[in-house]
């Protein structure tokens, strides 16, 4: 019986010493001086998407000469929310591959931003409805989240 719960005992401290070992080695593949700036870069471009968009959201609605500006109006400015979502998610990816938890810290704090993302749509449907026009969220984020891989694929730093 002691025999048994020693060889569990020991077993378990392996795996958990294997488990934490890999968690570690996963998480600190770079130095904090390496992946600040990676992080920074994705933070500072999401930065000015949401200095965009809370300049949408104070502005009056635009006005369009037909429904072909509107839609374009419309796909660029979600194609800036897929943006945002992709540089943010590439920042935090980034900083996953630290073990710095400053880093880590920066990373995150901006994930909030999406919120404003959430402002603008809500702004859109808003003026599309003044404008005749109907907008529907879900469909929005629904593009959102079927295009930001490929976004992420494309501004991922080398």
């Amino acid at each position: 019986m002691v025999k048994f719960f020693t060889m569990r005992f020991f077993s378990g401290w392996v795996a958990v010493q294997v488990l934490g070992l890999a968690a570690l080695v996963s998480a600190g593949d770079r130095t904090a001086s390496e992946a600040r700036p990676r992080v920074e870069h994705h933070l500072v471009e999401a930065e000015q998407i949401v200095r965009h968009f809370e300049g949408v959201i104070a502005e009056d609605c635009p006005r369009f000469d037909s429904a072909a500006a509107r839609r374009a109006y419309i796909d660029s400015e979600v194609e800036r929310v897929v943006l945002l979502v992709a540089h943010l998610e590439e920042a935090w990816s980034e900083a996953k591959r630290t073990s710095d938890k400053d880093v880590r810290r920066a990373a995150k704090a901006p994930r909030a931003q999406v919120s404003r993302a959430q402002n603008l749509v809500t702004k859109l449907q808003t003026c599309m409805g003044d404008g005749g026009a109907s907008l529907e969220s879900r469909v929005i984020w629904r593009r959102v989240e079927q295009e930001v891989p490929r976004r992420r694929a494309e501004i991922a730093l080398p």
